[in-house]
């Protein structure tokens, strides 16, 4: 057997250990193999306490915003909407309708969206009836303007209806139904409104002056641009 012996120049490397030759077939540890990781992706359901207020806040911020299209005498989409152009029509008050407008949309609510949501429904109606009734006596304004009304009542109003939606409950009219839409068919939520909402408002230009539709398509439009921006589908977990 013969050896070859030559001298080693200066490119040549050290005699490289078993290991360094061996391709590792560990993979590297990164943030998304980590053993947190797994842990962290997990979502956290909300406990009975986080529903509870979160409930609490939306019935609060919704019914703000009804009652300040209320007193700019504007009117918005959903069963809001509703409520307050059948008032205005009728002279009814918007506390009264908001429950008694809702009850096919609770039925439907029952069979497409669970009792559970169904029920969390009833329940948000008939408070934010009551709520609604209460800031007539709570909270005495003498004018507002239509501008702040409609930016103000719209941007409240979507507030609350992102909080129960938070919470897996609505105000219920339809609200519920796009909500069933956006779980369904991955629809954004507040562009389905939009849709609905165009209806209404066609019903409106009938009735009310041209200024007023034009306000309250201003406090719909920010009604629905906080459903539009924070409740996308997969955005939120827990």
């Amino acid at each position: 057997m013969y050896f070859s012996t030559r001298r080693r120049s200066a490119g040549d490397h050290p005699a490289l250990s078993r290991t360094a030759l061996t391709p590792s077939r560990v993979a590297p540890r990164t943030a998304a193999n980590s053993p947190d990781a797994s842990s962290q992706a997990q979502p956290v359901p909300h406990n009975a306490w986080d529903d509870i207020y979160g409930l609490y806040l939306g019935v609060l911020f919704a019914a703000m915003g009804i009652s300040l299209l209320a007193k700019g005498g504007l009117v918005t989409g959903g069963i809001a909407g509703m409520a307050l152009l059948t008032s205005l029509l009728t002279g009814w008050a918007p506390a009264s309708l908001i429950p008694l407008i809702n009850i096919p949309f609770i039925v439907f609510s029952f069979f497409a969206m669970g009792r559970f949501f169904a029920s969390k429904s009833i329940v948000v109606s008939l408070a934010i009836g009551a709520v609604v009734a209460g800031i007539d006596h709570w909270l005495n304004v003498s004018g507002i303007g239509s501008g702040f009304a409609a930016i103000a009542g719209g941007t409240f109003l979507g507030m609350g209806i992102l909080c129960l939606a938070r919470h897996n409950a609505s105000m219920g009219g339809t609200g519920a139904v796009v909500l069933w839409i956006q779980r369904r068919y991955r629809l954004n939520a507040g562009v389905s409104q939009l849709g609905f909402d165009l209806i209404l408002f066609a019903l409106a230009a009938a009735s009310l002056p041209l200024a007023k539709v034009l306000w309250s398509i201003l406090g719909t439009v920010a009604m629905n641009a906080m459903l539009i921006v924070w409740h996308k589908p997969g955005r939120y977990r827990g």
